[in-house]
């Protein structure tokens, strides 16, 4: 159940409740004595992994459920894991060729490639995948349906040519890299077809089963997951780039940094994936500990429901985005973790800007908020997820917003719960974090600032302009034609030119960029937590 927490008790009471919890769950966890130091061929990670609602590749789009994805699924096209600079790589295809204009690719399927059931991966398996993706419309379509592929043309626009050659058509001539950046998302997952018909159940094409099974060809298999507790993964033997290391791969659902930071120091993980300022601090220099800090595509931000009448008011928008202590929480609970970041593309990405127009500044907020008629404030609710940093921001901002009159309450939930209530479009404001699906400027520019149809009834869970019922045709006219324009310095010109009348106008307060601290017992070789253009990679680590 979610539980509301109001300013009442203050940040201090937070604080220590948050701390005993914290101790309490690290001595139950490491007074049990079936934990030991870790073989030397298995990898446990402790991370926060309750926002995995599916591993289908059709349906996942969190981002712990990327993580899994990652190792389990092969894709068309990824990434090499020890060189990502070197871009996108070929994997179940092993080349492919663009027809003179540029709207046909046709793929090679690399030969000799098992999926984990012993079956042949093949082109008919990876046609069907993509052509499930659309079929199924689950929340990540959108990545697949941008191209102008529908549930009625895609048997004709993923056409079949033979057991190891099959070809795609767009609608429309694109540069040919945004269209493979795409096939590297999570939704490029290929499905082992014979498996999943196999639990095929009312036409789901096995999604019900693949909900909380694998069919995939990727370097481990799934052995189980346990919601909102812990997956487990075994080494593929038959892997095509070699048996992993690792034989076990167990991540574990720890909330608590402290906790994190507690097994980590005695041994009984690996890696500590969620550590705070305070615990990277405690850990840093010490014998056997090493610290990782890797810059990531992921972006905190706050959004406003544009169906709220106070929310929807351009005044209250620009106020709401001078209400914000920017600075004074980079440089305190999220030091070394967070860097100001004010645009909805990341730094590294085509067409990013640096622009920070905003600063915290009450009395410019409190006259915008006199000229929108609510000199004297409102009351607002902020949905956040049960996460340490989240709860910091959201107090953050209970205490800056109520300098200007403005009263938050807070309902706190599991990032599943959380991202229901933002997926119905029921909240008001929402804090949340995005993360780049494929390394092309359209992943967040397609979401932040395109919205083609803001009825209900579009129910465009992938597009947080859609979430936050924001209607933008101008913008999304402009996104649109950005994604066509094949010179890439004319494309990022028209990213940087939308961003900053995003910046203007949208119901998006961006804040920050994520700088990930990763704490890991100093034998763990290789580790490469995927940078700003995917997710971790467990196949290449040694200890």
């Amino acid at each position: 159940m979610m539980g509301k927490i109001t300013n009442t008790g203050g940040k201090m009471k937070i604080f220590k409740s948050l701390l005993l919890c914290a101790v309490a769950a690290a001595i139950a966890v490491t007074a049990n004595p079936g934990f030991a130091k870790t073989p030397a061929n298995m990898l446990v990670i402790a991370c926060r992994i309750d926002d995995i609602t599916s591993l289908d590749p059709a349906q996942s789009f969190e981002f712990a459920g990327s993580d899994l994805s990652r190792n389990v699924y092969g894709k068309l096209i990824n990434f090499d894991p020890m060189d990502l600079s070197k871009g996108y790589q070929p994997d179940l295809a092993e080349s492919w060729t663009v027809s003179e204009d540029g709207k046909t690719i046709t793929f090679k399927m690399r030969p000799g490639v098992k999926f984990h059931s012993g079956n042949p991966v093949t082109a008919k398996d990876a046609v069907f995948s993509l052509q499930r993706a659309v079929k199924l419309n689950k929340t990540p379509a959108f990545i697949f349906t941008q191209f102008g592929f529908t549930a009625e043309n895609v048997d004709e626009t993923i056409k079949l040519i033979d057991d190891m050659t099959f070809s795609i058509t767009t609608d429309k001539k694109y540069a040919t890299s945004f269209v493979l950046n795409c096939l590297t998302s999570t939704l490029g997952g290929i499905i082992d077809q014979k498996t999943a018909m196999a639990h095929e159940k009312d036409g789901d094409m096995g999604n019900d089963w693949l909900k909380t099974n694998s069919a995939g060809s990727g370097a481990y298999i799934l052995v189980n997951w346990k919601p909102n507790e812990s997956y487990t993964l075994k080494a593929n033997p038959d892997f095509y780039l070699g048996a992993p290391a690792m034989k076990k791969v167990i991540v574990r659902h720890i909330q608590e940094s402290a906790t994190q930071r507690l097994l980590l120091e005695k041994g009984d993980i690996d890696i500590a994936r969620n550590l705070n300022p305070q615990d990277v601090a405690g850990i840093s220099g010490k014998k056997d500990l090493a610290v990782d800090s890797d810059l990531r595509g992921r972006i905190m931000y706050v959004s406003m429901n544009q169906k709220d009448p106070n929310l929807s008011k351009p005044k209250v928008i620009e106020a709401l985005k001078y209400l914000i202590d920017y600075k004074g929480m980079q440089d305190s609970f999220l030091n070394g973790q967070y860097t100001i970041h004010q645009a909805f593309l990341p730094r590294t990405y085509l067409g990013e800007i640096d622009d920070k127009p905003y600063s915290f500044n009450v009395e410019k907020a409190k006259g915008l908020l006199k000229e929108a008629g609510l000199a004297n404030g409102f009351e607002v609710k902020i949905n956040v997820r049960d996460a340490q940093e989240r709860i910091e921001i959201s107090q953050s901002l209970q205490n800056t917003f109520a300098q200007a009159g403005i009263k938050v309450s807070m309902e706190v939930g599991t990032g599943k719960q959380t991202l229901a209530v933002y997926r119905a479009r029921e909240h008001q404001l929402y804090l949340g974090a995005w993360g780049p699906d494929y390394p092309d400027p359209n992943t967040n520019a397609g979401t932040f600032a395109f919205n083609p149809d803001n009825s209900d009834e579009a129910k465009a869970t992938g597009l947080l302009a859609w979430r936050n019922a924001w209607h933008l045709p101008e913008m999304s006219k402009a996104t649109k034609a950005a994604v066509q324009e094949v010179d890439r310095d004319k494309r990022a010109a028209m990213y940087q030119a939308i961003q900053r009348e995003h910046q203007k106008r949208s119901p998006f307060a961006i804040m920050f960029q994520k700088i990930e601290q990763t704490g890991r017992r100093a034998n763990v070789k290789n580790l490469n937590i995927g940078a700003a253009i995917t997710a971790v990679s467990y196949w290449p680590i040694t200890k």
